[in-house]
């Protein structure tokens, strides 16, 4: 099954996959899915995390495959069922399913955020909930599902530190990311960098919402020059976000990073038709940094 949806650009919608672990019902965006497969032998990696199949090649390229099913403590799957192939964070991972039920066009102003009895910014895997017919399905994190497995495929901090000794700069930043950790992290990087006139905003309503503001009381510059923001996010989307800012006669200057785990060839595109001034996968702190500095010293 190949999935190969386009959807028009910044139109705050996207495409979920739903799929089945045993009668529980979840959801990955379809931009992450290269492709689905059968499930098919894999050859075992020694000392590896438990959740993790094995390794194999269905086209030349290796491919990790992980029990979804392990990840979420729910038992193991049976050799059968589906591999979702998918790709995010330049990684291609096989997750191991036992069934597919469709594809769903949603807006993010659908998807429910978890509260803190469901999820919590250490433990929990899910990034969202969609309330479809007669059924809930949970949309899984699958960025931090790999994190969790494999620690050094995450946000590399440590890059920050190769920066070196670095002055104060209260530029104000304003970051539309709606994952309480992924937040604090490029938060104190950033502030680590020098960086520490941050505002923080959960989605790109949020941000929009601040940005409009600023626009009305005519000081815009005094209180965004950059913007930071992830796609994938409940309510508004860092695509509809950019395509605001970069379509609005007073906000069209500001500079736009999108910093997202979904920076493929294809969704590299779409934030170029958007007007986006760079895009960058969710590790490369290091870069990012590297980029501000330069959008900062031009604005």
């Amino acid at each position: 099954m190949e999935t190969n949806i386009l959807l028009e650009n910044g139109t705050n919608e996207l495409e979920v996959l739903e799929f089945k672990l045993d009668d529980n019902c979840y959801g990955i965006n379809v931009a992450k899915i290269k492709e689905i497969i059968s499930w098919q032998p894999v050859t075992p990696v020694p000392n590896a995390h438990p959740s993790i199949e094995g390794i194999f090649m269905p086209r030349d390229t290796m491919i990790t495959a992980i029990n979804l099913k392990n990840c979420l403590q729910r038992g193991v799957s049976e050799d059968k069922g589906l591999f979702i192939i998918t790709n995010f964070n330049k990684l291609d991972i096989a997750f191991h399913v036992d069934s597919v039920v469709g594809i769903h066009r949603i807006s993010w102003r659908d998807i429910i955020k978890p509260n803190a009895t469901v999820n919590n910014a250490d433990a929990g895997v899910s990034t969202g909930i969609i309330k479809f017919e007669d059924r809930l399905i949970v949309i899984l994190d699958f960025e931090k599902i790999v994190t969790d497995i494999s620690p050094e495929t995450g946000l590399r901090v440590e890059e920050i530190r190769e920066l070196g000794e670095r002055e104060r700069n209260d530029v104000p930043i304003l970051m539309a990311e709606d994952s309480a950790l992924l937040n604090k992290l490029i938060s104190d990087s950033l502030r680590e960098a020098g960086y520490v006139n941050l505002i923080d905003t959960v989605n790109g309503q949020e941000a929009w919402d601040y940005i409009s503001k600023a626009a009305e009381e005519g000081n815009v510059r005094d209180k965004v020059r950059v913007v930071i923001t992830d796609i994938e996010m409940p309510i508004m989307d860092g695509h509809r976000l950019t395509k605001l800012v970069k379509s609005t006669d007073a906000t069209k200057s500001i500079p736009v990073v999108i910093f997202s785990s979904l920076v493929n060839d294809e969704m590299r595109r779409k934030g170029e038709q958007l007007g986006a001034d760079a895009q960058l996968s969710k590790p490369e702190i290091g870069n990012l940094v590297k980029i501000i500095d330069d959008l900062v010293s031009k604005s």
